[in-house]
C-alpha cells in the first residue's frame, strides 16, 4: 500500500457470489490472491485489454461500464448454471470483478481462468464462430508471431482436432449444454477459442534455449516449457503441479489446465488442445438487430453472416464445431 497513489480506490463487485464461484471451480481463496497479486501482471494482446497474472493462471479483461452491467445481468443465471453443472463447463470461469480508480481514471476488470496453459506454449490459435463471411484473418494479423486465425483459415489449412472418442463425446456434451444455456439468455456472437500446443516443436525450442544458455556459460533457468518454471512457490493456482511430480513434454495437470485435451496417437504430430467459449456477454438486442438488417442488405438473406438470431447462431456454431474433429 505504501507504493499506491493517495487517490487509489478499489471496489470488489458481488464478493459473495464470486467467492462461491471460485469454490465451485475448486480454487482456494488464498491461492487466488497469491496468483493475482504476488508479482505484477503484464498486458497481453495488441489492444492491451488483457492482463495476465505473473504465474499465467489468471486473465483479467478490461471491461466498459456497459460490460459491467451485462455481467451483473448475467451473474445470477451464470452462478445457478455453474452450480447445476458442478463447475464442469467450457464457459469462461469468472472469478472476480473489480473497479480500480486512480485519481479520476477508472478501470473495470473481470478476472477469469486462463484458457491456455500456464506452462505449455500455444503455437497456433483460432477464434471459431461457425460463420464464413468475413471470417478470415487479415494479412496484418497473419504477420504476427501468434496470429488469431478464423473459420476460413481453419478450413483452408485443412486443420483438424485429433482427440480420443471419449474426450470428443465429453467435450461435445459440455458444449451443447453450455450453448443451450447461452440461447436461453439470448446470448450470441460467442466463439470457440482453440489453442494448439505442438509437443515436438516445444521440445526443439527448449533444446535450442538450453544450448544458447550453455553457450553463454551457465546452466541456470532451464525451467519448464514455455519459459520459466512457473508455480515453484508453495502457493498460487499453478503450484498444485509441483507437489505431485515433474511433468514431461506435452503433459499437463487437468486441475490447473482445465481446458486442455490430449491429442491422440493417430494425430500426424503430438499435440495438446485448449478449447473454451469466449465473448459470452453479447445479448441479441437492438444493436444486433440493426447490424443483422444491414448485413442482410449487403450480403443477401441466405448468406452465412455472423449476426443472426441466438437459436440460428447456436445451430450454425454447433454444426461447425462438430466437424472440427478428425
Amino acid at each position: 500500500r505504501e507504493n499506491l497513489p493517495s487517490h487509489f480506490k478499489f471496489k470488489e463487485y458481488c464478493p459473495q457470489v464470486f467467492r462461491n464461484l471460485r469454490e465451485r471451480f475448486g480454487i482456494d481463496d488464498q491461492d487466488y490472491q497469491v496468483s493475482l497479486t504476488r508479482s505484477p501482471p503484464h498486458w497481453e494482446g495488441n489492444d492491451r485489454r488483457f492482463l495476465l497474472s505473473s504465474d499465467r493462471t489468471l486473465v483479467a479483461k478490461e471491461l466498459s461500464s456497459e460490460d459491467v452491467a451485462d455481467v451483473h445481468g448475467l451473474l445470477s443465471h451464470y452462478h445457478q448454471y455453474v452450480v447445476q453443472c458442478h463447475g464442469s463447463t467450457l464457459l469462461p470461469r469468472f472469478l472476480g470483478m473489480y473497479r480500480v480508480s486512480v485519481d479520476s481514471e477508472e478501470i473495470y476488470l473481470l478476472v477469469m481462468r486462463n484458457m491456455f496453459s500456464h506452462r505449455l506454449p500455444v503455437h497456433r490459435k483460432y477464434d471459431l464462430k461457425g460463420s464464413l463471411v468475413s471470417r478470415e484473418a487479415s494479412d496484418k494479423e497473419k504477420g504476427k508471431d501468434l496470429p488469431t486465425l478464423k473459420d476460413m483459415d481453419f478450413l483452408n489449412k485443412n486443420e483438424k482436432v485429433y482427440v480420443g472418442e471419449e474426450d470428443q463425446k465429453d467435450f461435445m456434451e459440455k458444449l451443447k449444454r453450455d450453448v443451450e444455456f447461452l440461447v436461453q439468455l439470448k446470448i450470441m456472437d460467442y466463439s470457440l477459442l482453440l489453442g494448439i500446443h505442438e509437443v515436438g516443436r516445444a521440445e526443439q525450442e527448449e533444446e535450442e534455449e538450453v544450448e544458447e544458455e550453455e553457450g553463454v556459460g551457465g546452466d541456470e533457468g532451464g525451467g519448464t516449457v514455455g519459459g520459466g518454471s512457473y508455480g515453484t512457490s508453495p502457493e498460487g493456482i499453478g503450484s498444485y503441479l509441483n507437489s505431485h511430480r515433474p511433468l514431461g513434454p506435452g503433459d499437463f495437470d487437468p486441475y490447473v489446465d482445465v481446458y486442455a485435451l490430449r491429442g491422440t496417437e493417430a494425430a500426424p504430430r503430438r499435440e495438446v488442445y485448449f478449447m473454451g467459449l469466449i465473448d459470452v456477454l453479447t445479448q441479441y438486442d437492438a444493436r444486433k438487430k440493426a447490424a443483422h438488417a444491414a448485413k442482410t442488405v449487403k450480403h443477401g438473406a441466405g448468406a452465412e453472416i455472423s449476426t443472426v438470431h441466438p437459436e440460428q447462431y447456436a445451430k450454425r456454431f454447433l454444426d461447425f464445431i462438430t466437424n472440427i474433429f478428425a
